[in-house]
């Protein structure tokens, strides 16, 4: 495996392809856990995006020695303080159920106006390169909760995560969602990152 190509440290299927066609754009391959033959479910104990992220890339590459990619990203909302933060994919309990956790959050701001509903998408990436190398970059995307779900594309709280236009991230095509969201942004950084890595690499 060379270091332009990646293991996703994700089981999920819509980070996985949100993050390889990302990286695809700026030259880097991707190959998922079961490509790799990796069956591990990690454990995320961390208290920020960033120590997860770190915490799943690590666990990875300890069982492969070799390059790694994770991410961990979720919503912050204003009016919750930000939650559900760290704990989006389980907001509503420990099955990750995308439309338990859609409806908890509809009903915690049952009421509340639109002014007050502001949210963001945050995203934490930490990759690690052949070497143990660990690079981390993050991004995110402001917007608001909408008080219904609206379109059919994306994952996770897409449908009710509005921005200016009235127009959810599940409204949005693809092509265009990687170019704005949260993970796209922190992944142009690491993007940026790996490439200054590979110019130094070319002098040694």
């Amino acid at each position: 495996m060379s270091d332009k190509q990646f293991i996703v440290a994700t089981n999920n299927r819509g980070k996985l392809d949100e993050i390889k066609n990302i990286l695809q754009t700026v030259g880097y391959r991707c190959i998922s856990l079961a490509q790799a033959k990796i069956d591990i479910e990690v454990e995320e104990t961390g208290n920020t995006f960033a120590e997860n992220a770190r915490i799943k890339a690590r666990a990875v590459y300890d069982v492969c020695r070799k390059p790694v990619i994770a991410d961990d990203s979720g919503l912050c909302v204003d009016y919750l303080d930000g939650e559900p933060g760290v704990k989006t994919a389980r907001y509503a309990g420990e099955d990750r159920d995308n439309e338990a956790n859609i409806d908890k959050l509809l009903s915690e701001l049952d009421g509340v106006p639109v002014e007050g509903r502001g949210a963001r998408f945050v995203a934490a990436v930490c990759a690690i390169t052949s070497d143990g190398r660990e690079i981390t970059a993050a991004g995110w995307c402001e917007g608001f909760i909408g008080t219904e779900r609206r379109g059919n594309s994306g994952f996770g709280y897409d449908p009710v995560f509005w921005q200016h236009g009235n127009r959810s991230f599940a409204e949005i095509p693809d092509d265009k969602k990687n170019k704005i969201s949260h993970r796209a942004r922190a992944l142009a950084k690491m993007a940026f990152k790996l490439r200054g890595i590979s110019r130094i690499r070319s002098y040694d």
